[in-house]
């Protein structure tokens, strides 16, 4: 008995010593269905790389997005790795403020990243951020209601056949709202649909002269089309509602119609947490004839800050969350479905991929068709789908995020929100030198 306690002593104390030792990461990262499923999954990393452990810091979008910038503005250091998106790389990259990827490991295979997605979280050809997943936006619709409504979802629908076909789905006896879109004020909320949506209806935030262009009649009519389909057709308390609002929203069977990112595709199809599921039809985020969909392109990325004194074991945890052997690993644990979508041209030639995932093809079209660098019907200064890519963005967004989320829940009307908007902007423009 003694030897044993003994024994056991020694490996409790031998346990104690490596565990002091190990390398601690900490990991921010957003409350998305897919990060929390890979923080489930990180016994696969550990196994493998007993000498570091994690610490996770799991935020709600604007939340995660505030605590980031802040912590890299001021060097901060709580971070090793970061969850953050298309917008922020090239801009932080540019300011020294992240390290490049450039030790991920041979079998990594940069080159098998999608190029539209690796070009927005590249600078001067070097990697800035790995892609975990990356998005579109596309509309998800119940192929049941569209057919008792007596239409036919097409490919690619134009904003009055969406309207439309929200009119004919709604049922509030039954709870059943015709559409849902993103009303919750932020940036990288209502403002990346409501951007993504006014480039198809000929809008655009800045002239080639960065004049803001709020106080056009392509904003009006975003604008007053938005609030106004909402009203009829949308779900009580839409200002309040994003991302994950509107997911659990569709999960429910309460909404005819959801315009959001294509990463929610494997959760609305997925039958463990979708009442819908087998119900579930994908369609070309609308368009107004202008040339231009409604569709953005995004990709929410790991990155490791230039100020964390633990580089390497940061850009190996990096490594394999963004790897082909995780895509694997979730495939092996929750079938072909559910893998994080468009970062890997891979993933996309998969047949298995192909035949679990009905949804595959539409979110490499959509992704493919996203023009960050001709964003807009007409010409303008700067880069970005559903945002503008410039430092003054992030503050400005979610201001008038919350001018249009106001306007949205009935606080002011389309043209005060409108005019609000094009002061705040023209004082931000001013401020920063970009108006003379």
């Amino acid at each position: 008995m003694k030897l044993r306690t003994l024994t056991l002593g020694l490996l409790s104390a031998s346990a104690l010593a490596f565990a002091a030792h190990a390398e601690s990461i900490t990991i921010a990262t957003v409350n998305n269905g897919d990060m929390v499923r890979m923080q489930k999954l990180t016994d696969d990393f550990t196994k493998a790389n007993p000498d570091i452990q994690l610490n996770w810091v799991t935020l709600e979008e604007n939340v995660l997005r505030e605590r980031v910038t802040t912590d890299i503005a001021t060097k901060g250091g709580q971070y090793d790795v970061m969850t953050i998106g298309t917008y922020e790389v090239p801009i932080w990259a540019k300011q020294s403020w992240l390290l490049p990827l450039d030790k991920l490991g041979d079998d990594y295979d940069v080159k098998d990243i999608i190029p539209a997605i690796a070009g927005g979280l590249s600078v001067d050809g070097k990697l800035y951020a790995a892609p975990f997943y990356g998005e579109s936006s596309f509309v998800m619709y119940r192929k049941d209601l569209m057919e008792k409504a007596g239409l036919k979802m097409p490919d690619a629908p134009t904003w009055d056949f969406i309207k439309q076909a929200a009119d004919k789905m709604t049922d509030r006896a039954n709870g059943v709202n015709g559409v849902c879109l993103r009303g919750k004020a932020g940036w990288g909320e209502n403002m990346a649909f409501l951007t993504a949506m006014s480039n198809s209806f000929g809008a655009r935030w800045f002239d080639e002269n960065w004049k803001p262009q709020f106080d056009q009649p392509e904003w009006k009519k975003t604008l007053q089309f938005y609030v106004d389909l909402m009203k009829a057709d949308g779900p009580e308390g839409a200002s309040s509602n994003g991302f994950n609002e509107n997911l659990a929203l569709f999960q429910q069977g309460k909404c005819g119609m959801w315009i959001d990112a294509t990463v929610a595709a494997s959760f609305v199809s997925d039958p463990k947490a979708s009442k819908v599921a087998d119900k579930v039809g994908y369609a070309l985020a609308p368009d107004n004839g202008l040339g231009k969909r409604g569709n953005w392109l995004w990709a929410w990325s790991l990155a490791v800050p230039a100020g964390t004194q633990k580089a390497a074991a940061a850009e190996k945890f990096v490594s394999w969350a963004t790897s082909k052997h995780y895509a694997e690993l979730v495939a092996s644990k929750e079938g072909w479905a559910n893998v994080p979508p468009g970062t890997r041209s891979s993933l996309y030639a998969n047949p298995e991929y192909q035949k679990a995932a009905p949804f595959a093809k539409m979110t490499l079209d959509s992704i493919n068709a996203a023009d960050p660098t001709h964003p807009t019907v007409k010409p303008v200064p700067y880069v970005g789908v559903q945002f503008v890519a410039i430092p003054e963005f992030q503050g400005l967004g979610t201001t008038v995020g919350q001018l249009f989320s106001a306007a949205l829940a009935g606080q002011s009307s389309v043209d005060d929100a409108l005019k609000q908007a094009q002061d705040a902007a023209t004082a931000a423009m001013t401020e920063g030198g970009y108006i003379k």
